[in-house]
């Protein structure tokens, strides 16, 4: 069992320098867990792949077909947003940093893996990565 951000999944789907790293890993964890909201970010990043040509139009298609029958098929198990998400999230934002920069989908995935009893994340993101231990995990990158 593994938790990745919406940049972990994103790599399962299109090549960038650390795709393979993470396909591999992702094999080898047997379940994918990760936040909701990595509906938006993912779609959000199959477009972006589109606009700058990193990828066709129909590429995209396929791409976005593959990630919905992964959900579907509990290959990926999607943790919904709730309240009791956004509570924890506010409660450990209180307690960081005042200088720890973090975007409001990053703290998400960080309060939803720790609400499933995760005790690291998978990611590539600098920020989420700095972040991880104020939510009491591990941040981890390939």
């Amino acid at each position: 069992m593994i938790y990745f951000d919406s940049a972990y999944l994103v790599k399962c789907y299109l090549t960038d320098p650390d795709s393979q790293r993470v396909r591999k890993l992702a094999a080898r964890a047997g379940a994918i867990f990760s936040s909701s909201v990595c509906l938006a970010e993912f779609a959000c990043a199959v477009h972006r792949a589109t606009r700058e040509k990193a990828i066709t139009p129909s590429q995209s298609v396929e791409i976005r077909r593959a990630f919905s029958a992964s959900v579907r098929e509990g290959i990926i198990s999607v943790i919904p947003l709730s309240e009791r998400i956004l509570d924890s999230l506010q409660d450990f934002l209180a307690t960081m940093p005042i200088d720890l920069f973090l975007r409001s989908g990053d703290a998400i995935h960080l309060a939803s893996a720790r609400q499933e009893g995760f005790s690291e994340i998978w990611t590539n993101d600098r920020h989420l990565l700095r972040a991880a231990p104020h939510f009491g995990m591990v941040g981890r990158s390939v």
